[in-house]
């Protein structure tokens, strides 16, 4: 199943249920503009070579469109219209006033130099410059693109429009406008769930095993936050596999990091400095990671890595899904059926835009925040929105993901009601 076709399944599950009004049931089966361009790049060897980018403006109701860009080989647009749609119900779930879009170029950045990347995003931007703006779509970092990718966004789109527009993007460095605490936020509004998930449920944290998918930004932040605040990680991993913690001692992702930086990879082992344990942890696939009977599976790298197909072994208690379409239909519906409770996307990592909302506040105010204020507002704003959606679920007797996506649409009801 594609993953927009994913989307509109959850759309209308959740339509269903809290019955909503037919027409706006309808203009959210369809973004608003899709925008399919061709960036010629002059490469390294002189050979000119045409890539492919989109950019997909979901719904605006309640603000201006905004989500990130990926560069990835597999990016396409029935992806992009998917992560689009998902960018509505996130903004809508924890209350920001701002809609739902989602963009992205057909490449691999690890096979470009530093001097092709620029000219690809120089050129991407050029293109899609009547389309963006502080106020009408503001993009901001995803699979593959970081604050320096950023950087060259605003630069370009400034001489284009004659002024400096730092507010043209989020994500940036805190240099050019970027806000203090944008780079972990994904992982720590994930985090901020987790406890309350833990208080809500009367869990003792104090023997919580948790696994996770994924060692990119969010991954990271996440495993370290927990191991920080005394979860027991047992299992890490990236692209190219994992380690698993076989009995019971420490994984400190800190420690894992600077495997990865020094050898480009989770190593089979844990090593600290020179020191290697390969007794105690072993090398596994990420399939393996998904299967462990852990109390927490964080799923934190790319879309459908639970699926129908590996669904039924998943023997984790609670799924939080950090990974934008982390969990397909099909694989939510088995994991229902085992009685796991699964915390969304649309929730669970909506840190991430909730201060890039942040970043474009502050950006249009000239006045910046600290690390303190900032995390401050963001925990207010996770918990209070878990705690909605919590409630939602006890009263319709539905899942958290449906109860995410009523809480969501009842507010953009509402907004094209009023338009």
């Amino acid at each position: 199943m594609s993953p927009f076709h994913s989307a509109l399944k959850q759309l209308t599950k959740a339509a269903a249920l809290m019955n909503l009004d037919d027409a706006i049931f309808e203009k959210l089966k369809k973004p608003d503009t899709i925008l399919q361009v061709s960036l010629p790049v002059k490469m390294d060897n002189g050979t000119t070579k045409v890539f492919e980018g989109y950019r997909v403006q979901y719904n605006n109701a309640r603000g201006p469109y905004k989500g990130g860009l990926r560069y990835h080989p597999k990016t396409n647009l029935n992806e992009i219209k998917a992560l689009a749609f998902w960018m509505v119900i996130k903004c809508s779930v924890v209350g920001i006033p701002m809609g739902g879009a989602k963009g992205g170029i057909t490449v691999d950045p690890k096979k470009l130099s530093s001097r092709e990347l620029e000219e690809l995003t120089r050129v991407f931007t050029k293109k899609i410059a009547a389309f963006i703006g502080p106020d009408k779509d503001i993009p901001a970092p995803d699979v593959y693109t970081n604050p320096r990718i950023m950087s060259w966004i605003v630069d370009e789109y400034s001489n284009i429009v004659g002024h400096n527009a730092p507010a043209v993007v989020t994500g940036k460095p805190i240099e050019l406008g970027g806000s203090a605490g944008r780079i972990e936020a994904t992982g720590l509004g994930g985090f901020y769930i987790i406890q309350e998930l833990v208080h809500k449920i009367k869990m003792s944290k104090k023997n919580i095993t948790v696994a996770v998918q994924g060692f990119g930004n969010v991954g990271y932040y996440i495993a370290e936050l927990l191991y920080k605040a005394g979860y027991k990680i047992v299992a890490l991993s990236d692209s190219q596999g994992g380690i698993y913690n076989k009995n019971g001692l420490d994984m400190n992702p800190v420690n894992i990091m600077k495997t990865k930086e020094n050898e480009g990879k989770i190593s089979g082992c844990y090593c600290i400095g020179t020191v290697c344990d390969c007794e105690n942890f072993k090398q596994i696939t990420n399939e393996q990671l998904l299967q462990l009977d852990v109390d927490f599976l964080v799923p934190a790298a790319l879309e459908e890595a639970l699926n129908g197909k590996n669904a039924g072994k998943v023997k984790a208690k609670i799924i939080v899904e950090m990974a934008n379409g982390g969990v397909t239909p099909e694989a939510e519906k088995k994991l229902l059926q085992k009685n796991k409770l699964i915390m969304p996307d649309v929730l669970s990592n909506a840190g991430g835009v909730t201060v890039s909302y942040f970043e474009w506040v502050q950006n249009l105010q000239n006045y910046y925040w600290t690390l303190e204020d900032v995390n401050t507002k963001l925990k207010k704003i996770m918990l209070d929105s878990f705690n909605q959606v919590w409630n939602i679920k006890e009263k319709y007797r539905t899942d958290m993901r449906t109860a995410s996506f009523i809480s969501a649409l009842a507010r953009i009801q509402e907004a094209m009601r009023l338009r």
